[in-house]
Parts: structure tokens; sequence; C-alpha cells
């Protein structure tokens, strides 16, 4: 599957229409997300079920500041529109396979229930 390119138009429609997606936050004079790119592609090829996308942070800076990206690359993992996975830096192609097999097995019902009573006690605690 190939990678798509992500801009402010077409960034909601992509992460809510898809089950999972992950988005590769680089720039063209990066050297690490050059080495990480033909990773990335690798990685659609090998994981049809998952939407891979690459933000330029030089052309979206809008999409990377709302973010808080700080250095590239970064990847952040959504699952069912909730960003399950962030970092910074590129990662290997096992580490990336691992990274997706975690994503994939995830139960959504209670990742949804943590963070509903994670926000509940913070509401408490103001």
């Amino acid at each position: 599957m190939a990678v798509q390119e992500l801009t402010q138009e077409n960034f909601e429609s992509t992460v809510t229409g898809n089950k999972i997606v992950i988005i590769d936050f680089w720039a063209p004079w990066c050297g690490p997300c050059k080495g990480f790119a033909p990773v990335f592609e690798a990685a659609s090829e090998k994981h049809p079920d998952v939407v891979f996308a690459r933000v330029n942070s030089d052309d979206e800076q809008a999409l990377s500041a709302h973010f808080a990206i700080r250095s590239i690359p970064t990847l952040i993992l959504f699952r069912e529109e909730v960003i399950v996975f962030m970092q910074a830096g590129a990662l290997p192609a096992a580490g990336l396979d691992s990274v997706l097999g975690q994503v994939k097995a995830l139960d959504m019902d209670k990742v949804r229930s943590d963070i509903a009573a994670r926000q509940a006690a913070e509401q408490q605690q103001q």
C-alpha cells in the first residue's frame, strides 16, 4: 500500500475514516527522516490493514504545531481516532512491526475506559 501525503485538508478525514493510521512527521532536509523512509514504505507493504501517511513538517507547520512536534521524524499512531503511540525518532523495521502488532492487539474499550477514568480524576483535582 502506498504511503499517503497528509495536509491540513485531508488529515481529519484520513484519521476518522480509517481504523489504524500511522503518521510520520518528517522534513526533506532531515537525514534520519530520509533513512527511515524506506523502512516506513516497506512496512506499508507488510501491513495493508494500516494507513501509512506522512506529514511534511515544513509545509504543514500548523499540523506540526497542533501535535507539538519538536523533533523529526516523529511517529504518531491512531487507532479508532485515539492516539495510542507517539515517539520521536526513527524505528528499525523490527521495532516498527512490533509497535504495529501491539496497537492491533489493543482492547480499545479498555483504552477508552482508561482515558475516561484519567480525565475524571483530572477534573476532580481541579
